[in-house]
Formats: structure tokens, C-alpha cells, sequence
């Protein structure tokens, strides 16, 4: 009896121990099964999605949270996430994607051709989601207050208008392109050309739009690399706005290929905002250049700029701000480029020879719209780039970029790397050999903000200088005595080493490598000849509600310096 009550406790707790094993694989395998089930639906779901956005007219994007009460265009209900149309502003939920594209067509690019010439068109109504705070056009009274799908917008003119106020007669109405008329590129336009062009014909000032003297469409050059990564939002703002033909992301084209779309324009009417850093507004000025020597002159545009990157030193200069955030409205950027003033820059020529005897490659050359510079900053550009291409992840703030170089700056202030700079080098301006203090770093500017809005020439102001400006055909030439010099000065508790003004800037770099940089873009150079002389000018705009008071004093003094020429003249 003993013998058989131990083996049935024996067997007992064997069945207890598997069953415990048991429950235990289910507790730790359940979870990972659903889990793996759930990331396949989602990717198979992702899949489909992508397949749909590729076959779809509209410029489908999804979003897991809209940023606004929304309700699917389709169905009516309310939604949280689904997708949005960055063209005409169509959104609905994930189930009625397939759906919202057989009833509802997005904006048109160019007007189908029914054997005609077209000079207007009727608006293009969407209904529900208008936006915050808008006002009916027949009422004058608040649209979309309703918590529902209700009232009309146009994907043109972007006029709103209630259930109840919409008539019949509005649906056939001709759509005026609303405020930023001046702006857009109609679809009848492109199908009007393309006629042309099949006729070879190019007479196109004569297809002027809306019968209106002051057309000057505009064409948005977008990087989405740049900076803060804010040019992803802004693409799909801009094709609301606009024309999405008009808008490009240069991560996709090049600038070349998206300014050919001025020769279809009238000539020196089109104007280009550049959304991005001073990089790339002189990657666009470069493709502007192409277009000279391509015999393409009467279309050069006029470029404007929308600061996206870490120093925006061309774009302060200019008016357009020190770095944009979100903080203006597009609508109000887009104002800011109609009343803008067409100014010139200086561009210059950076040609660096290397030295040998038997040194047969080719010379650098560079183009410069900024500044160039050898030492201490030189050294902080290169140390950030190269910490960059090791990590690019990390550099996608432009807090963090400015962090990386103010720690880059603080320990070259330990280590000086560039001391005794004035033994290494010759420098002459216009031909005429200049005898340099005990210096870190040579500057050479043409314009008048530097490392990301100090404006160097000026220094703290409490003593004369010549006058600086960036269409006058001379550069500024200064000293600095090192990274805790530069710190000085922007923070305006010391002036630069004020070298002279030239025409022509030749730099001598006797022994040893040294940083040198164009415009943020830095290398490590062995003995050379530096020479920089003027290249070309470009036609820029300048906005002037930037201004800070140093801005203002600066043109006060431009201004009265042209109305002494003037009078000279």
C-alpha cells in the first residue's frame, strides 16, 4: 500500500510539473505568437496602403493622428488617423481609400484638352475639413463649426462656403485663383503652352493669365534634408497653396531640371522661394548659372529664401530671417515673396592651386556667395562634417548642430590648433602684400552675417569701418585670434582685425595643412595659392520686415551712401 500511494504522489507531481511547464510555455509563446501575428497584418496592411498610394491620382499620405477634428470625406465619420491628400486636402480613412478615388478627382495639373484654348476655369469644391477660423464667401459668416462633415472649400482659391449657401450657380461659377493669383500657374496655362509647343510656336508672354499685368508665378524649390526636416510639412502646404507642378522636393530632382519650367513662364517674371540652408540656396544659384550659359538669360528668376538650415547666414542677410520653424504661416510667406525687392549679389570665384613642382591636377574651384575662411572656424566646420557623416541621425536639429559646433569651438579654445597663422601665410589684397598681426584665422566676406548671424565687419560697432555690401564688387577681409576671439565678437564684446576691402583676395599658404571652408563646406588643405576673384552677380530678393536694429542702421547707412552716388552721378 505504501509502495503504490508514493508512486501516485510521484506521478501527481510529475503531472503538476508539466502542467506548470505547460501553462508556463503558453504564458511566454501566446504573447509572441500575437504579437508576430499583429506586425504581419500591419505590414501586410502597409503593403496594401503603398499599393494603393502608387496606383492613386491624389498625393495620399498617412498619418496615425491629424492635427485637426477630421472626418472622412467618404463615409463622413470622424477619424483620428487615416490618409490626407497633400495636393487638393481630401481626407479619409484607411477602409475608404479605394473608394475616395473613384469619386473624387485631385487637383488638375494641366486642363484635358477638348480641342479649345481655355482662359478660366470653374472652381473645384471639396466638402468638409475646411480650415480653422475660415469665413463663407456668400455669408461672411464662420465655416466648419459644426461637429460634422459639412461646407465646401475650393482647392483653388481656397474660398469656403456653407451647405446652405452653396447654389448651383456657384458650381459653374469661374474660380478667380483667390489671393495668391499673382502666384499660381493655372492648369489652362500649361495646356495653352503644350499646344504651343506642339505648334512650335514660343511666343508665350502672350498667354498671360487673367489678363493681369503683374503675373509673376512662383516656383518652390523645397529640401528635405535640410536642417530642422520641417520641408516634408512645407511641400505639402505649398501644393494646397499652388499649382503642385510649381513645387519640387530636390531630394527627388535636381534644381536644373525644375528651373526648366521657367522657360515656359514669361521672361524675368518667374520668382523661386528655396526652402532650405545656404547650401542649398548655392546649389539652386549654381543651376541659375547653368541656365546663362545655356543662352537661357531672359528666364533667369528671382530667388527668394525660406531658411531651413543650421547658420542661414545669406538668408539674414537678405531679410528672410534667421531660421523658420513654423512659426509664420505659408500664406504669409508667400506674401512676403510678392512684395519682396529684387536686389543683386556678388558670387566670386575660389580657385585653389595646390604648390609642387611637378603638381599636375587640376586647381579647385569653388564657387562663393558667403564667406571663406582658413583657421579656427575653418577647423569647427570640418570636425562637425565629419562627425556628421560618421552619425547623420544625430543631426537633425538645428539645436543640436549649433551644440556640436559650440563644443567643437570650446575645446579648439584648449588646444589651438591654428595658432601662429600669420607665419604661415601671405595674404594680399589687389596686388598688394598686406603684413598680418599674430593671428589664428582669416575671414574673407560678402556678406554681411557670419557664422550664424554675427555680423563680423561691424564687430561691436564703437569704431569706423567702410561701409560693407554684398553688390558692390568687394570683399571684406578680417582677423580673428582664435575661437575665444570669434566668441567675443558675437556676443559683441570685441571687434575683428580689420584687414582691408578688395577687389581681388590672394592667400598663401606657405607650409603645413590647414582647415579652410567655402560657405560651410570644409576641407583640409596642404600649401597653396588661394585666389578669389568676382564670378557673376545674381538676382535675389530682399524682404525687409526682418529687419532687427542693427539691420536697420546698416541699410540706413546703404541708403544714404546710393543717394550720395546719386547725386555724384
Amino acid at each position: 500500500m505504501e509502495g503504490t500511494e508514493s508512486n501516485g504522489g510521484t506521478a501527481s507531481s510529475v503531472v503538476a510539473d508539466w502542467s506548470l511547464v505547460f501553462w508556463t510555455l503558453c504564458a511566454v509563446i501566446l504573447p509572441v505568437l500575437i504579437t508576430l501575428w499583429c506586425s504581419f497584418q500591419r505590414s501586410r496592411r502597409q503593403v496594401l496602403i503603398r499599393d494603393i498610394f502608387r496606383k492613386s491620382k491624389h498625393d495620399w499620405h498617412y498619418t496615425d493622428l491629424f492635427g485637426q477634428p477630421s472626418y472622412c470625406c467618404v463615409c463622413a465619420q470622424h477619424i483620428l488617423q487615416g490618409a490626407f491628400c497633400n495636393c487638393c486636402g481630401l481626407r479619409v480613412s484607411e477602409g475608404c481609400l479605394k473608394k475616395a478615388d473613384q469619386l473624387f478627382l485631385c487637383k488638375e495639373i494641366m486642363m484635358r484638352s477638348n480641342g479649345g484654348a481655355h482662359s478660366s476655369m470653374p472652381h473645384h469644391w471639396i466638402r468638409g475639413n475646411v480650415p480653422l477660423c475660415s469665413c463663407c464667401m456668400i455669408c461672411k459668416q464662420q465655416c466648419g463649426t459644426q461637429p460634422k462633415l459639412c461646407d465646401y472649400r475650393c482647392v483653388w482659391c481656397q474660398y469656403t462656403v456653407h451647405d446652405e449657401c452653396m447654389m448651383d450657380c456657384l458650381k459653374t461659377e469661374e474660380c478667380t485663383f483667390g489671393e495668391f493669383r499673382d502666384l499660381i500657374i493655372p492648369p489652362y496655362y500649361l495646356s495653352t503652352i503644350n499646344q504651343m509647343r506642339k505648334d512650335k510656336r514660343t511666343n508665350y508672354e502672350k498667354v498671360v493669365p487673367y489678363c493681369r499685368k503683374h503675373w509673376m508665378p512662383v516656383i518652390i524649390l523645397a529640401n528635405t534634408r535640410s536642417g530642422n526636416n520641417m520641408g516634408e510639412t512645407l511641400l505639402g502646404e505649398f501644393k494646397i497653396l499652388l499649382n503642385p507642378v510649381q513645387v519640387f522636393d530636390l531630394s527627388k530632382i535636381a534644381p536644373a531640371k525644375a528651373l526648366q519650367l521657367c522657360t515656359l513662364l514669361p521672361c524675368n517674371a518667374v520668382r523661386v522661394l528655396v526652402c532650405g540652408g545656404d547650401g542649398t540656396v548655392g546649389w539652386v544659384l549654381d543651376a541659375i548659372d547653368e541656365m546663362k550659359i545655356k543662352g537661357q538669360e531672359r528666364y533667369i528668376p528671382q530667388v527668394a529664401i525660406l531658411p531651413l538650415g543650421t547658420g542661414n547666414d545669406l538668408s539674414n542677410t537678405l531679410g528672410w530671417g534667421a531660421g523658420y520653424a513654423g512659426e509664420v504661416p505659408v500664406e504669409q510667406i508667400l506674401r512676403n515673396v510678392m512684395e519682396a525687392d529684387g536686389i543683386k549679389l556678388d558670387r566670386w570665384k575660389v580657385q585653389v592651386t595646390n604648390k609642387g613642382y611637378y603638381n599636375l591636377r587640376k586647381p579647385k574651384v569653388f564657387t562663393m556667395n558667403n564667406y571663406f575662411s582658413i583657421g579656427p572656424d575653418a577647423l569647427m566646420a570640418l570636425n562637425f562634417h565629419a562627425h556628421r557623416e560618421k552619425t547623420p541621425s544625430l543631426f537633425s536639429s538645428r539645436i543640436i548642430n549649433k551644440a556640436v559646433y559650440f563644443f567643437y569651438g570650446t575645446k579648439d579654445c584648449l588646444v589651438q590648433e591654428c595658432k601662429d597663422l600669420n607665419k604661415k601665410v601671405e595674404l594680399e589684397l589687389d596686388g598688394e602684400r598686406i603684413e598680418l598681426p599674430n593671428l589664428e584665422g582669416i575671414i574673407v566676406l560678402n556678406i554681411g552675417y557670419w557664422g550664424g548671424g554675427c555680423r563680423l565687419w561691424e564687430g561691436m560697432g564703437d569704431e569706423p569701418y567702410p561701409l560693407a555690401r554684398h553688390d558692390d564688387g568687394l570683399l571684406e577681409v578680417v582677423g580673428v585670434h582664435g575661437s575665444f576671439h570669434c566668441a567675443q565678437i558675437q556676443v559683441k564684446l570685441a571687434n575683428p582685425v580689420r584687414l582691408g576691402q578688395a577687389h581681388t583676395v590672394r592667400l598663401i599658404l606657405k607650409s603645413s595643412k590647414m582647415p579652410m571652408q567655402v560657405d560651410g563646406e570644409p576641407w583640409a588643405q596642404g600649401p597653396c595659392t588661394v585666389t578669389i576673384t568676382h564670378k557673376t552677380h545674381a538676382l535675389m530678393l530682399y524682404h525687409s520686415g526682418e529687419q532687427t536694429d542693427d539691420d536697420a542702421s546698416s541699410m540706413s547707412e546703404q541708403d544714404q551712401v546710393r543717394e550720395q552716388t546719386d547725386e555724384d552721378v
